[in-house]
């Protein structure tokens, strides 16, 4: 299983924990709930009441003319009569046109209904199912095998599912954009198209840091390809569709409405590769185990999002995060050309200054005051490294890189990994038993897990 994400905000005791939308451990056979929906009462009309209420008005006023005007004859009486039915008509008239207005209503929102149904009929053909397959331990009563010889693997097995969509078709080949966390692990993958059939498929490459993984498959059974939209056009309450495959095959290509929550979100999430905040669109479209990988669509049909996070906590309801577009894209096409994201590399393995015990802070890195729990922890320096030519050491702490301060982890890869590019050399801030040194690190590139 893979390790759930979790938001380090923390709102009156209770922790809200950022899960990943993936991968269902679960049988596909699930209880029926009855679900009960409020209905608004209509309250009655009062359109018959206006006439009467201008009639009455219309004679009351005719009567106030006749009483205290000497001139009062036949002819106030006739103008009388007449401003009544004046008014009478004015009421059915606003009637007529309330009722126009509501059918005009009525019609815009079939005519938004139809365009979105006809959206999704069209591009569901892209949205893929997929399935993580693992090999799984021998289940041999004496842990061998038939000849006598321990064995530690077994047939694969399904290990867990999420979505996927088709986003380039081209050479006989066509690419799968997902999530890193739907396919990592996996010894085998395979896809589910549109029309049923089940397709083994190739990884291309994976980025666990953004949590993007690009897979490709034969095109012989591919129809439709989707295409990126530009997600910084988007803007809060915008109209938002999910698509994906939730709790496995069974619900396949189940779509989801809501809107854009928010934009610009920024969430901390652990991976393989360590702590890191990634930034996101924030949605109130249901977002259910499996729906990982699929895309968040606008009402054009263009992919403006990953789906791959929601906030998983019995008070919560309806906040996923999905990676933007304008994030994936580059991303995507990395994977294809390289099989990986070239990362600059430092050469440490760290630890968040905070999670070291504040004695040994004080008693043996010689911290004090302000200079307690910020800043990173240098555990170790690989030999040979950008760190190590630059002179760094086990248990010096890292304060800012580039001019930025570096509180935790976290925030020196995002440094790193955006403000800086390999052959770079950057301007390093130290606290070395307490004093603050300055050192400068010409980086280079290695596998990114052991940064």
């Amino acid at each position: 299983m893979m390790d759930n994400y979790r938001d380090d905000n923390r709102t009156e005791g209770n922790e809200n924990e950022v899960f990943l939308a993936k991968e269902n451990d679960q049988s596909t056979s699930y209880s029926a709930r009855n679900v009960i929906h409020d209905q608004e009462k209509k309250k009655r009309g009062f359109g018959w009441f206006r006439p009467l209420l201008g009639g009455v008005i219309g004679g009351s006023l005719a009567l106030g003319i006749y009483t205290f005007t000497p001139l009062g004859d036949h002819n106030a009486q006739d103008t009388a009569k007449q401003s009544s039915s004046q008014q009478q008509t004015q009421s059915v008239t606003a009637k007529s046109t309330s009722s126009e207005s509501g059918k005009s209503s009525s019609a815009f929102k079939n005519e938004d209904s139809s365009k979105i149904s006809d959206m999704v009929e069209n591009l569901s053909p892209a949205i893929v199912g997929i399935t993580n397959l693992q090999a799984q331990p021998n289940s041999s009563l004496f842990g061998s095998d038939s000849s006598g010889s321990s064995s530690d693997s077994g047939e694969d097995a399904e290990s867990g599912s999420g979505s996927g969509v088709i986003f380039k078709k081209e050479n006989g080949k066509a690419y799968i954009i997902t999530n890193n966390h739907v396919v990592e692990g996996a010894s085998s993958l395979k896809v589910s198209l549109y029309d049923g059939t089940e397709v083994t498929a190739k990884l291309v490459g994976s980025d666990s840091l953004t949590d993007l993984a690009v897979l490709q498959i034969s095109d012989n059974h591919v129809t439709k390809v989707a295409s990126f939209g530009n997600s910084s056009d988007l803007r809060t309450g915008e109209t938002v569709i999910a698509i994906g495959d939730p709790l496995g095959k069974d619900l396949s290509r189940t779509v989801t409405q809501g809107i854009v929550s928010g934009v610009d979100r920024t969430v901390s999430m652990s991976t393989s590769a360590g702590q890191t905040s990634i930034n996101v669109i924030q949605t109130d479209a249901a977002i259910n185990p499996g729906n990982s990988g699929g895309p968040l669509l606008n009402t054009d049909g263009k992919i403006v999002g990953i789906n791959s996070m929601k906030i998983s906590e019995d008070n919560v309801e309806g906040i996923g995060f999905a990676i933007p577009s304008n994030d994936v894209k580059p991303i995507a096409e990395e994977l294809l050309s390289k099989g990986q994201i070239e990362r600059p590399y430092i050469g440490v393995s760290m630890l968040d200054l905070e999670q070291v015990p504040q004695n040994y802070q004080e008693g043996t890195l010689g911290l004090f005051g302000s200079q307690l729990n910020k800043g990173v922890y240098i555990r170790e320096v690989a030999p040979g490294s950008p760190a190590e030519k630059a002179g760094l050491k086990s248990e010096d702490i890292i304060i800012s890189l580039k001019g930025k301060e570096t509180d935790t982890g976290s925030e020196l890869r995002n440094i790193l990994y955006k403000d800086a590019k390999i052959g770079d050399t950057v301007e390093v801030k130290i606290l070395r038993n307490g004093k603050e040194m300055t050192k400068k690190i010409k980086l280079d590139q290695k596998e990114e897990k052991t940064s």
